[in-house]
């Protein structure tokens, strides 16, 4: 297997094919990742997590707390055909104002594209015993550097196993 990294151009392109990935943050020195749903639109990515009465989830509570994020995609389909692409960037709340009504609406047309967006962020609340109302906070991450490696099989390593090589 060769390990190689991607470009700039490379890894944009995966972000912009999945709407999966797993967010770190940190709060007084304590690391915490969790799964999400987001959207990518060739600048920024975006993502929701739903706020019931006065209890938000704990990835919006830290990220307010300490805005700098990162986010981690991958696509493994063997040991040696792999790809891993990281984003390290600033988290920016979206509320509900005048303000923010055009990127909230953006935020929310990205991700209602994709399958199953609010699923993560709703479940707890439905699953609940109790009704509740809720509305979800936006939120938008300003990427700050972008990297990417991608694991291919070697071709001489491919030639043996297949009784091609030397010997």
């Amino acid at each position: 297997m060769l390990i190689k990294d991607m470009t700039t151009t490379e890894c944009r392109h995966v972000l912009a094919s999945t709407n999966f990935g797993r967010l770190g943050c940190a709060r007084a020195g304590q690391p915490y990742v969790v799964p999400i749903y987001f959207a990518f639109d060739g600048a920024h990515l975006y993502g929701s997590s739903m706020f019931c009465f006065s209890q938000i989830g704990q990835k919006i509570e830290w990220m307010r707390s300490n805005p700098l994020v990162c986010l981690e995609v991958d696509d493994v389909k063997s040991a040696s055909d792999w790809t891993s692409v990281v984003v390290f960037g600033h988290y920016q709340e979206l509320p509900d104002t005048a303000e923010n009504e055009i990127t909230r609406r953006h935020a929310h047309e990205l991700l209602t594209k994709r399958a199953m967006w609010w699923e993560p962020a709703s479940v707890a609340v439905a699953h609940s015993d109790e009704h509740y109302s809720f509305s979800p906070i936006y939120y938008r991450i300003y990427i700050d550097q972008l990297t990417g490696r991608r694991g291919v099989p070697d071709m001489k390593d491919v030639s043996v196993f297949e009784g091609g090589g030397a010997g």
